[in-house]
Order: structure tokens, then C-alpha cells, then sequence
């Protein structure tokens, strides 16, 4: 179903069901030894998605849905990405930071499986029905987080900074935020606001994570429409192209780098180098290889 403006959603529909996707395929890099992440698979089985509850348990065949892509692919693909939101966060710690922000956290587990310093904070910011459902099921695997954790309730087109604070973050301290596969679900004007308020609640010395892509039009071209067709023979509904938004939008990095703020970007290949793997040419995977993982440092 095409996104509204005033669109919700649960882990189970629309945009939240992309959540559960990528929580999906960081069970599979767990599973590969690539990181570790203990809480996704539980979290994947309470959300109760037949279709992804079937591919953990091996009843779908990835290559039937794309030739080229198996299992190893994806828990590559998901490690890269997760290492470098890891990263982030670990590396904001070594310098001292102690106040995180995980931006549509989803089933984001970094809060209970990170090694954070004593004194950090971790805000998981998401819709009502989201975290509650991450909260309760995570207490009730008997979960204990790693750090301070506070959430807040809030949609993001909404005044999430005004909850944020309320719920005791700081804007006169350095904070480590991610803001991980969320722009494409945004609008080009909600992608700038989003920034706008990073910046403003962002001492010297904040970090910041993210992805740039590009090109977008790869998730409604001929080839994602395959895919997509023959997902729905096993009961899977999620149309790429129906829940991300197609218009035109400012680059990640120079939007950033206007904003006072240090970047650094990293394209698909060069990240899958330096964590030991080859980036498949392909035109599977080949079709990111214009996709950056950003960082950034606030001046």
C-alpha cells in the first residue's frame, strides 16, 4: 500500500514490516558468525511475520526469489551495514560521549548487546506501538540492556525533540546519533528537517551516522518488480517501491558537510573491502555500488 502522510504502522505492516525485514537478516549474520546479535531472532518470532519466520527456518529458497543471492550474500550485505552503525556509537564512546540516539530504532537491539561505557545513555526513539512491543518482549526473554535506557514515544513528523528532551536528553553534551535505512522512507523536505534538528541538538564533538543513496528508482525498476512478484507467492507484501519516497533530494553529504559538520562517506565496494568481503558485481548487488555509508563529527 502507497505511503500517506498520515500513515501508522505496526512491525507486522507498511514501513514497520521493513523493521522485522532487517532484523530478518541480522539473524542471518549472527547466525554466519558476522555479528552478534543475539536478540534479533527472538524478536523476529514474536512479530510473528509468517514469511520471515519461514525464511529463518529455511522454507524459503532465497535463490528462487533472485538467481544470484543466498544466504551468505545477505549476511554479508546486513554485516557491513550493521558494523558501521556499530562503529559509530563505539567509536563516540571511546571519545567520551555518553548520550546516543538510535532515530526509528525498530527492533534495534544495540541498547542490550553494545558494550557501553558506564554513565551512557541510550534515547530509542520510535512510534508508540513499536516500542512497546521491543520493550515487552525483551523483558519478558528477561533482556537486561547495557546501558541507560530511555524511550521515547514519538512519531518522527512529529515534535521528537521536544520528547526527547523531555525525557532527559541533553543538547549541551556531545551525542552519538543513527539514523540507519530511514531516509528513504522520508520525504526530501523531512530528510532535511530530520538534519536540521540533529545539527541543532548537537554539541561540538556529536557524531553522526547514516546512509546516502543516490538513486532510488532502483526499488520500482523491472528487476525489483520481479522480486517482488514472486515474494508474494510465499505471503510476503512488502513493495519497496510503495513505501519509500521517489523525490528528488539533497545529498547526504553536502547537505551535512553545509551544516557544520566533518564527513566522511564510504562507497558499497570500499565497505565491503574493509570488512573482508568481496562486493559482488552483480546485478543484484552491483546496483548499490553508488550507495555510501556516511559518518560525520560535528565542528
Amino acid at each position: 500500500m502507497a505511503r500517506t502522510d498520515n500513515d501508522t504502522w505496526d512491525l507486522a505492516s507498511s514501513v514497520g514490516s521493513t523493521a522485522t525485514m532487517v532484523a530478518s537478516q541480522r539473524v542471518l549474520a549472527h547466525r554466519e558468525g558476522l555479528i552478534d546479535d543475539p536478540f534479533a531472532e527472538p524478536l523476529v518470532r514474536a512479530v510473528g511475520v509468517d514469511f520471515f519466520i519461514k525464511a529463518l527456518d529455511g522454507e524459503v529458497n532465497l535463490e528462487e526469489l533472485d538467481p544470484v543471492f543466498n544466504l551468505r550474500r545477505a549476511a554479508e550485505g546486513m554485516a557491513v551495514r550493521t558494523r558501521h552503525f556499530d562503529k559509530l556509537f563505539t567509536a563516540a564512546a571511546a571519545a567520551g560521549v555518553r548520550q546516543a540516539v538510535i532515530l526509528a530504532a525498530g527492533l534495534d537491539a544495540r541498547a542490550y548487546r553494545l558494550p557501553w561505557p558506564c554513565g551512557t545513555v541510550v534515547y530509542e526513539v520510535d512510534q508508540p506501538a513499536v516500542i512497546d512491543f521491543k520493550s515487552k518482549t525483551l523483558a519478558d526473554l528477561g533482556a537486561q540492556p547495557t546501558a541507560d535506557r530511555r524511550t521515547v514515544a514519538v512519531d518522527l513528523r512529529d515534535d521528537w525533540p521536544k520528547a526527547l528532551r523531555e525525557a532527559g536528553f541533553d543538547a549541551g553534551q556531545p551525542t552519538a546519533w543513527i539514523a540507519e535505512g530511514l531516509l528513504i522512507y522520508l520525504p526530501a523536505e523531512a530528510q532535511d528537517l530530520l538534519f536540521d534538528r540533529i545539527t541543532e541538538l548537537s554539541a561540538s564533538g556529536s557524531r553522526v551516522a547514516t546512509e546516502h543513496i543516490p538513486d532510488v528508482s532502483m526499488f520500482a525498476d523491472e528487476r525489483s518488480r520481479q522480486i517482488t512478484d514472486r515474494l508474494k507467492t510465499y505471503g510476503h507484501d512488502i513493495d519497496m517501491g510503495e513505501l519509500i519516497y521517489h523525490d528528488k533530494r539533497h545529498d547526504v553529504v553536502d547537505y551535512l558537510t553545509g551544516h557544520g559538520w566533518d564527513v566522511s562517506a564510504q562507497k558499497m565496494p570500499d565497505a565491503y573491502a574493509a570488512n573482508g568481503f568481496v562486493f559482488p558485481e552483480d546485478e543484484t548487488i552491483g546496483m548499490f555500488a553508488e550507495m555510501s555509508y556516511v559518518a560525520a563529527v560535528k565542528q
